[in-house]
């Protein structure tokens, strides 16, 4: 079924995981949405992959780029078609389309911090970036 969702987007599918050090604080936003597809980007050469979410917010498409697929699930969080997020992130250019690196991800009344203030992300080791 992921592979289906990935060849289904076409432009996931060219851009493979993207955004991570692009996270930029200045172009920070906040959006409310129903996720249309989540799609799980293979990562380069075969390794762990990126988890993605195609939300619709006011009529829009937008990509959201979460980070790995493990640490999401590490957290106890499964995103499924339907579900309404709000989520906060750093809107950036991937190619030639918009897309938002999230921060951090509300759905219900759980929350899913991927990243701090900065863009930071959680899931990296201690001494490869700015401490908490």
């Amino acid at each position: 079924m992921i592979a289906s969702l990935v060849a289904a987007t076409p432009l996931v599918a060219q851009r493979g995981q993207g955004g991570g050090g692009n996270y930029d604080p200045t172009t920070e936003m906040t959006l409310s949405g129903t996720v249309d597809q989540v799609v799980e980007v293979p990562g380069p050469s075969g390794g762990p992959g990126g988890l993605h979410l195609m939300v619709l917010s006011d009529g829009a498409m937008i990509e959201v780029h979460l980070g790995p697929a493990t640490y999401v699930s590490s957290q106890g969080f499964a995103f499924a078609v339907g579900d309404e997020v709000t989520l906060t992130g750093s809107k950036v250019k991937v190619g030639e389309v918009d897309a938002v690196i999230a921060r951090e991800v509300r759905k219900g009344d759980q929350a899913l911090v991927l990243r701090d203030e900065q863009g930071f992300p959680r899931w990296a080791g201690r001494g490869r970036g700015p401490s908490s």
